[in-house]
C-alpha cells in the first residue's frame, strides 16, 4: 500500500512539473508559443489562458484537489495540443507529437486511478 501509494504521489508530482513548466514557459517567452498558434490561424493571446490551465492543473495536481477530472481534461488538452506538433518532416516535433500522446496516456491512468492517500483533505 505504501509503494503504491508513493508511486501514484511521484507520478503526480512529476506531471505536475511538467505542467509547471509549460506555465512557466509561457509566461517567460511566450513568443513561441504564439508563433505556433499564428501558424494554425489562432491568436497568439491564447498563451494566457494556456498558462493559467497549465498552472492551475499542475497546482491540483501536486495538492491532490479533483484529480481525477483534472487528470481526464489534461488528457484531452495533450491530446488536442499534439496535433500543433503533427508535423512530419520535423523529427523533432513528431517526437514533441508522440510525447504528448504518451502524456495523455499517463494523465488518463491518473483519471483512473485518482490521487492516492497521500493528498490534501
Amino acid at each position: 500500500m505504501i509503494l503504491s501509494n508513493a508511486a501514484t504521489l511521484v507520478g503526480r508530482l512529476l506531471i505536475a512539473a511538467l505542467f509547471l513548466a509549460g506555465a512557466a514557459q509561457k509566461v517567460s517567452d511566450p513568443a513561441p508559443v504564439q508563433a505556433l498558434l499564428a501558424g494554425w490561424g489562432l491568436p497568439g493571446w491564447l498563451v494566457w489562458p494556456a498558462a493559467l490551465y497549465n498552472l492551475g492543473a499542475a497546482l491540483c495536481l501536486v495538492a491532490g484537489v479533483a484529480v481525477r477530472p483534472v487528470a481526464a481534461s489534461l488528457a484531452l488538452y495533450c491530446a488536442g495540443t499534439a496535433f500543433f506538433h503533427l508535423i512530419p518532416e520535423d523529427p523533432w516535433q513528431m517526437s514533441i507529437f508522440v510525447k504528448n500522446w504518451a502524456i495523455a496516456g499517463g494523465c488518463l491512468v491518473l483519471a483512473a486511478h485518482g490521487a492516492g492517500a497521500w493528498r490534501l483533505r
